[in-house]
């Protein structure tokens, strides 16, 4: 019985899960799904590329990692492995609900953890007719937001969109109508309008892990990444901001895991990157020029830490390029600047723990660039842990 590890393209997460694989004594299986060709008739089933038969290869696997990059393509290779009889982790049902920003927030609603004020207009900006006209329902959409959302900022974001893509801030009426205007149905937005009130966060937001095991009650990792910089309103990493890796107050560990389990349900094993943001108002225990002095100092650090992460011989020589990374990032984090921005942080989430607002929950979550060297946590191990977990519980070993 074998663990298998399937996905499109290696990159460093993929890499990483191989080689922590290696110094756990755990063969992985590469499964591929990209150019291959799934046949399905009264014979049973194939998987198949030009040059191999990944059949019999599929056989010996019990349970199988997805690493698929889209939600969507993630979300029909568990429906593949599934029916074949393999488990996967992230099972369908979670990734079903994580591909959605909005059914990941109606769970949430429904357990009662508190998310940003969000609506949903299930109608396009503009639909074409069928006698080559096109109906414009900007105003009625607009009007529909305010009197939900108020007259202040409004965030329009992409139900099925990652890393900040099309997530816009409307400061007014004009502005709202001209980002509705140009909202386009998509892979990431398939239909409507997902807008949410602006959560007056300061300058930071939080990833925060948790993951079961098969037999095992949930588990929050007690440190969180945190995304922070004054760039723009959205902090996401992707966009350029630093990370910290910052500890949770138990409160917060608490939510995390009631998320989790919302999420997660009856599956045997799991694991999340939770979002969430602390509403801090004018809660702020510095000045905003402080810090952002304190993130000037910071940059000659950061910037060397980019520079290696952006490295075009990563792939060909990951060993040695990730000695680099952990070097750099072991340098970013011994400045003075980083400890005090992270104080700072902390002392924000531990005084506003009970504003916390979880907005997203990540599947299939980038971690060895940031998340294992910010925040000291490897997803790797609690994904192949959780892996044996299955096999031991239904197969005993």
């Amino acid at each position: 019985m074998s663990i298998g590890i399937l996905y499109e393209r290696s990159e460093t997460d993929e890499m990483g899960i191989k080689l922590t694989a290696e110094e756990l004594g755990i063969n992985l299986v590469y499964i591929p799904f990209r150019k291959v060709a799934i046949r399905l008739d009264d014979d049973g089933y194939t998987v198949r590329s030009k040059g191999k038969n990944y059949s019999k290869v599929l056989e010996e696997v019990t349970v199988v990692l997805n690493r698929a990059q889209s939600k969507n393509r993630r979300l029909v290779a568990a429906n593949v492995l599934e029916t074949f009889g393999r488990y996967v982790i992230n099972p369908s049902p979670v990734e079903y609900l994580c591909y959605s920003k909005l059914r990941t927030l109606l769970h949430f609603w429904r357990e009662g953890i508190k998310t940003p004020r969000t609506v949903y207009v299930p109608c396009d900006s503009h639909e074409p007719m069928a006698d080559g006209g096109e109906i414009r329902n900007e105003e009625e959409i607009a009007d529909l937001l305010q009197e939900e959302l108020g007259n202040g900022s409004i965030v329009i974001k992409p139900d099925a969109g990652t890393h900040g893509k099309n997530v816009r801030l409307a400061r007014g009426r004009n502005d709202l109508l001209t980002i509705l205007g140009e909202t386009e149905p998509s892979i990431i937005n398939l239909v409507g309008i997902l807008a949410q009130k602006f959560v007056q966060k300061w300058f930071y937001d939080l990833r925060i892990i948790v993951n079961k095991e098969s037999g095992k009650a949930p588990y929050c990792h007690p440190t969180a990444l945190a995304r922070a910089g004054f760039k723009d309103f959205r902090t996401n990493t992707f966009l350029g901001n630093m990370v910290f890796g910052v500890n949770l107050p138990p409160y917060i560990k608490d939510v995390a895991v009631k998320c989790g389990k919302t999420i997660g349900k009856n599956s045997k094993t799991w694991l999340l990157a939770l979002d969430a943001m602390i509403e801090v108002g004018e809660d702020k225990s510095f000045d905003d020029e402080y810090v952002k002095a304190e993130f000037k100092k910071l940059e000659p650090s950061f910037d060397a830490l980019k520079k290696v992460k952006s490295d075009k011989t990563k792939k060909k020589a990951f060993s040695d390029w990730n000695k680099k990374l952990e070097e750099a990032f072991q340098d970013y984090k011994s400045q003075e600047a980083y400890e005090n921005i992270k104080k700072i942080i902390e002392e924000s989430v531990e005084r506003n723990k009970h504003n916390i607002l979880f907005h997203e929950a990540n599947a299939c979550p980038e971690f060895w660039e940031q998340t294992r060297l910010a925040a000291g946590i490897n997803l790797a191990v609690p994904l192949l842990k959780g892996a044996q977990s299955v096999i031991e519980s239904d197969y005993g070993g």
